[in-house]
């Protein structure tokens, strides 16, 4: 039996925080519950780092029910819900791709991970192998099959979950390229360190502004996941990355160098308290919403494999809570 967070039972809407990228899918997750259940849950997009923050902050009214991550629960996330009373429940509700994109109005990209790091990161290796401030003005600098027009890239803050992927599958991964290259050796931390001289904007945690602004300027480039590519295929065009492109296929299979898995987390602590909460989940890792020719997938959610699909709907189903990481 679940014991009654203090407040809780005085909220009867479901509220949902995080990640921008899962936004679009949690949000189609809670229309459709609404139209069966009534009251849709209230969705807001607050970063993954800064959801987890909200979510692990307690129990009660005052705390959100589900947060929305583009990236697992890191280990002091867990840490610090535990602290406070909050026993999460993890779901992978399918995969995304980091995509690097601009507007159709000019020509595509074809970019390696080393590349990425070589435009993005604040100090890069020069010929010689020691670490410089960045001297990378245009993407031409970098090699002279890019582009010859500067280097101006438009991504997600550090509290998002997506940044934090950016840094681990695209940065981490291109500077081990170069260190290999080169033969040197460079701190991890170093690696993702994301230049502040202008070349790299933080451009919040609404995608579709930056969709917006790769309209105004076309020699820019934008991060984000890739159903907003997909949603907006019609105005901007995707980067190949290590010369794949990023397709459901590849993404699902992980061909893709920077897929990655999404999820939500819900407060076990809240089901049979917050009205809804459980028929909710179970409306998310339904067949009709997270399965192939769901309507997520419709959306631009990249489904699991069917019996990882079964795994993470049996768990969700029953409530089991994570003990640990």
């Amino acid at each position: 039996m679940v014991a009654t967070p203090a407040g809780a039972q005085s909220r009867d809407r479901i509220q949902v925080t995080g990640s921008s990228t899962v936004f679009p899918f949690t949000a189609a997750v809670a229309e459709r519950f609404g139209q069966k259940h009534g009251k849709a849950p209230i969705v807001e997009a607050t970063g993954t780092g800064g959801g987890m923050r909200l979510f692990c902050g307690g129990v009660g009214s005052h705390t959100p029910d589900v947060v929305n991550a583009s990236r697992r629960m890191t280990p002091s996330e867990f840490d610090a819900c535990r602290r406070n009373g909050v026993t999460p429940i993890e779901v992978r509700v399918g995969f995304d791709g980091i995509v690097i994109a601009n507007s159709r109005a000019t020509g595509g990209m074809q970019i390696t991970l080393e590349q990425l790091y070589m435009a993005l990161a604040a100090e890069v290796p020069n010929a010689q192998g020691q670490l410089v401030a960045n001297p990378h003005r245009s993407w031409s600098d970098i090699s002279p099959n890019l582009p010859a027009q500067k280097i101006e890239v438009l991504g997600p803050p550090p509290t998002s979950g997506t940044r934090d992927a950016l840094n681990e599958r695209g940065l981490l991964e291109g500077c081990k390229e170069a260190q290999r290259r080169l033969d040197v050796r460079i701190d991890a931390r170093a690696c993702q360190q994301v230049r502040a001289d202008g070349a790299y904007v933080e451009a919040g945690e609404n995608d579709n502004i930056i969709v917006q602004r790769l309209q105004a300027n076309t020699g820019a480039f934008g991060i984000f996941g890739y159903s907003f590519m997909e949603e907006n295929q019609d105005k901007i065009q995707s980067a190949r990355i290590d010369g794949v492109e990023g397709t459901v296929d590849t993404i699902a299979s992980g061909r893709y160098p920077l897929a990655r898995s999404l999820f939500i987390y819900v407060k076990r602590d809240h089901i049979g308290v917050i009205p809804g909460l459980q028929a909710f989940v179970d409306e998310y890792v339904s067949e009709a919403a997270m399965g192939e020719d769901g309507y997520l997938e419709r959306k631009g959610l990249v489904p699991l494999q069917r019996a990882e699909r079964e795994a993470v709907a049996r768990a969700a189903r029953s409530a089991t809570g994570m003990t640990g990481l």
